[in-house]
């Protein structure tokens, strides 16, 4: 079975995201920070479908935590899976940092590279806001936008051992992210949307799980806009 790692997987994108990943047979590991009780309920929903899930701690923000987390890692996946190997990495822990945005998916990839079996599959989370200019969000938008040249960057070094890197840019989604969506807003956005509302987590997820899968063998280096049609 080909195990997955999902940062910020006890809510959110992450929690829909190792859902749909258990769904096709792979096993998760997802990260939590702040919140273990979340974290434990997404792998026991998982452990009730009949998948296999562990949630484990790691702040993202915490470079020098990685070497460790590694370890962990691996202890997990001989102890709950008979392996050695991940099938894949999702960068997906975010609250408006340059050391979890960017920092964080840099070099936590480059400590789970080691784990990474040929034919793994990297997914980074960016943002629809690295396309349209949102005024207040700069910030948060340029360190999306590294990240999308970084995943180029890890399709190309990376393509000698047939690991793919590709990037999800989701538009205005339906989560606690920055504090979530009040009604207003919400309508604002539904309405520069081409199909008329704004994303459920469980639409980015499928996404994301795909590109994991042999359904998206073929897609590398590519940045995909999960935003149902926003600012065209």
């Amino acid at each position: 079975m080909s195990v997955i790692v999902i940062t910020g997987g006890s809510r959110g994108i992450g929690a829909s995201a190792a859902q749909h990943i258990a769904q096709r047979g792979m096993g998760v590991i997802l990260t939590y920070n702040n919140n273990p009780e979340s974290a434990a309920e997404v792998a026991g929903i998982i452990e009730q479908a009949g998948g296999k899930a562990v949630a484990l701690k790691l702040d993202v923000a915490n470079v020098g935590s990685f070497e460790a987390f590694r370890e962990t890692v691996l202890m997990t996946l001989q102890e709950r899976w008979g392996t050695s190997s991940l099938g894949g990495l999702v960068n997906n822990a975010g609250y408006g940092l340059f050391n979890v945005h960017f920092k964080g998916p840099f070099f936590l990839t480059q400590a789970l590279l080691p784990l990474l079996e040929e034919n793994a599959s990297i997914v980074n989370l960016t943002s629809a806001t690295t396309r349209v200019a949102t005024a207040g969000v700069a910030p948060y938008a340029s360190f999306k936008g590294g990240l999308e040249v970084l995943t180029r960057y890890m399709a190309k070094e990376f393509g000698e051992r047939r690991i793919r890197a590709n990037a999800v840019s989701p538009g205005a989604i339906r989560t606690e992210l920055g504090g979530g969506l009040n009604d207003e807003f919400e309508a604002l956005l539904a309405a520069q949307t081409a199909l008329g509302r704004v994303g459920e987590p469980e639409d980015v997820a499928r996404i994301i799980a795909m590109l994991l899968s042999e359904d998206g063998a073929w897609i590398n280096a590519q940045t995909i806009e999960v935003a149902g049609g926003y600012n065209i």
